[in-house]
């Protein structure tokens, strides 16, 4: 098979590039290794910046987050009882739109054969070759059978774990910080219980409140990474969010049956350059960033659409400049996302080295942020996402 792009990953990062070059005429293919369902199971984000909005209009696939997704003009920090109300519409003239990175997915592959966008599930053994050249190929096997895919470009769509990322680890620089604490998420059908996010520093430890709808909801607490899940019952977890969310989000907490309950460890990670020879990166394949400012799936919409961009210029005007120019443009808004999810992630959680004076810190800060509109501002700025 010959193809202009061949794209590895069929997440949201790998489906909105394959869309757009499709909506550009330009030929593509898409290979992922998971079944449809599995990449509909992941759950993931929930927050959507003006980025991943547009690129959906700039589709036409925004007609279910329009009907479904929930505006926010704001979000909040809270430190113990105090909440410190992040007012992004006034403060930027900007929303965010709260819709589950599963919903997103699903509209992009429910119009994927419309658009005349091939997907191959289950591609398996997935190799990269001759990437230092104009004539890369991909190959994989498909039910048994060995299959090739020659391309001029290849796109690495395919997370941190993919094969895009580990064919170019010698040309690059890995820049990478764990952090000493996972997030246990609870996902269930209960109604949130704060119309906005709240994310909570507590002396137990870091908690946020979100949502997914008006029905669904979405919490998390901060937990060391030797925890197990099978050691936090339901009942567990909620009891434990009930004390580390303020009073007034407590006593509106609805308990419920978990639908979904997993313990996510944090990282924030950095592999530059995001191009090498005729190979592309984007999104998770590139960068990690901690979930606190709500930028992974973000990230990668303005990875997408700076590689889109580099590719039309590409294809249409035989503009070479324009994918050699692609990883300095992707990574400039990618190290400042960096740092604000690193920032918000060391100000809203307590670390185990953490003593008297890096807590007094914290509380500076959150003082501070609670009575200057600069600081507010900023994060307002950050959280509802930098221009592209």
């Amino acid at each position: 098979m010959k193809t202009q792009v061949c794209i590895i990953g069929a997440g949201p990062a790998g489906l909105l590039l394959g869309h757009l070059l499709r909506a550009e005429g330009i030929e593509c293919v898409v290979i992922e290794r998971q079944a449809p369902d599995y990449v509909l199971g992941r759950i993931r984000a929930g927050v959507l910046e003006q980025i991943t909005v547009s690129l959906m209009e700039r589709l036409g696939l925004d007609q279910r987050l329009k009907a479904e997704g929930l505006p926010h003009d704001g979000f909040n920090l809270a430190d113990g009882e105090r909440l410190i109300r992040i007012d992004i519409a006034a403060l930027t003239g900007k929303q965010v739109v709260v819709y589950g990175q599963t919903e997103l997915t699903r509209d992009l592959m429910d119009a994927s054969a419309q658009r005349g966008l091939e997907v191959i599930y289950g591609a398996t053994d997935v190799a990269l070759h001759d990437i230092d050249s104009d004539a890369p190929f991909v190959t994989f096997t498909r039910d048994g059978a060995a299959q090739r895919i020659e391309a001029r470009i290849i796109a690495g769509c395919d997370g941190f774990h993919g094969p895009s990322r580990q064919a170019i680890l010698r040309h690059g620089t890995e820049y990478e910080r764990e952090y000493p604490f996972g997030w246990l998420g609870i996902l269930a059908d209960v109604p949130p219980c704060n119309h906005e996010l709240i994310y909570s520093h507590h002396a137990r430890g870091f908690a946020l409140a979100s949502m997914r709808s008006e029905e669904r909801s979405r919490y998390y607490i901060d937990v060391p990474l030797s925890e197990r899940i099978e050691d936090w019952p339901d009942e567990r977890i909620w009891d434990e969010l009930a004390l580390r969310l303020p009073d007034e989000a407590a006593a509106h907490i609805v308990r419920g049956p978990a639908l979904e309950k997993s313990i996510a460890p944090l990282r924030s990670y950095v592999f530059a350059p995001m191009r090498h020879g005729s190979l592309m990166l984007c999104g998770d394949a590139a960068h990690i960033v901690p979930p606190t400012g709500a930028k992974g799936l973000n990230l990668a919409a303005s990875d997408v659409h700076y590689a889109a961009a580099a590719l039309v210029a590409f294809f249409r005007r035989s503009d070479a400049d324009a994918v050699a120019g692609y990883s300095d443009l992707a990574l400039a808004r990618v190290w400042k996302a960096e740092r604000f999810s690193w920032s918000l992630t060391r100000l809203m959680h307590r670390f185990p080295d953490d003593g008297p004076f890096e807590r007094a810190m914290q509380r500076a800060e959150l003082d501070y942020i609670a009575t200057s509109t600069a600081a507010q501002t900023s994060i307002a700025e950050n959280y509802v996402g930098l221009p592209v």
